[in-house]
């Protein structure tokens, strides 16, 4: 891996553990708070793409793992992870590299709703996927009780997605960090 690349895994972890700085919001009828770094989680992968997007993530669930206390609230550790949120936290790797490799198979189409469609796939609909069925276990909820539970986020989460695609394009446009992939062309003519 180069060492810009590295540098972008790296950044982009800090920048979803910066986002952990904000406070989460409780809620009294759910183990699981809000909070601001899913925004993260889609913009690692809408501007790193699959691979790199996926790392930074995965780097920062592998800080948080052995202690660094980066989730929102100051929380970190096994025990963070093994908690009702950890499923949560434990499919942002995922949901970064989904969101990252659907970018990068539109980039030549890309326009604003393909983005909030691809940040809503991968930062909504995986990270739930992983998030509920996990919190289902932990809980020992059904799993429909917990994916109740989980309909407060929608509303954020959406508009975290919206913000993020409008965010990401921008960059995209000035600076982007996905390159497109060239078409293959035929090293050979036709003879009629």
């Amino acid at each position: 891996m180069k060492l810009k690349d590295m540098m972008y895994v790296s950044l982009f972890a800090a920048l979803v553990a910066a986002l952990g700085l904000l406070p989460p919001i409780a809620l009294p009828f759910t183990p699981v708070p809000i909070t601001a770094q899913t925004f993260g989680v889609m913009l690692a992968g809408a501007v790193l793409g699959a691979r790199l997007g996926g790392m930074s993530l995965g780097l920062f669930v592998l800080l948080v793992a052995i202690g660094a206390p980066m989730l929102s609230g100051g929380r970190g550790g096994l025990g963070a992870l093994l908690g009702p949120s950890g499923g949560y936290v434990l499919s942002w790797p995922i949901g970064a590299f989904v969101i990252g490799y659907l970018v990068e198979k539109l980039w030549n189409q890309l326009k604003l709703w393909k983005m909030i469609a691809c940040n809503i796939i991968g930062g909504v609909l995986v990270v739930y996927a992983g998030g509920i069925t996990y919190l289902s276990f932990v809980a020992d909820l059904t799993w429909m009780q917990a994916a109740i539970s989980a309909l407060v986020y929608i509303p954020g989460d959406i508009a975290k997605a919206v913000l993020c695609s409008v965010i990401a394009l921008r960059i995209q446009k000035t600076y982007p960090l996905i390159k497109p992939k060239s078409k293959p062309t035929n090293s050979y003519t036709k003879v009629a």
